[in-house]
């Protein structure tokens, strides 16, 4: 009598669904971004659950603010995922 689902081949929509330590292969839910201000354009590195207000460096314009989970962004701020070379992957217009 076969499954009416495969256990070895989950989608990745189930495994994103599964706490992380129930996953099939564990892995965190959290990651780091590089965050480009609109007004001078440097880039911060910002936690995705940072749990204090991120300010910019160069201009002190507030880049994310604490949720109860993840840091919301404020709007007009983009964004790529952060590589461990500093280089971004491609920036997403939030």
């Amino acid at each position: 009598m076969p499954l009416a689902r495969d256990l070895l081949h989950p989608s990745l929509e189930e495994e994103k669904k599964k706490h992380k330590k129930k996953r099939l292969v564990q892995s965190p839910n959290s990651y780091f971004m590089d965050v480009k201000c609109p007004g001078c354009y440097k880039i911060t590195t910002v936690f995705s659950h940072a749990q204090t207000v991120v300010l910019c460096v160069g201009c002190s314009t507030v880049l994310c603010q604490p949720t109860g989970g993840k840091a919301r962004l404020t709007e007009g701020m983009s964004f790529g995922l952060f590589s461990p070379s500093h280089e971004v992957y491609g920036y997403k217009l939030y």
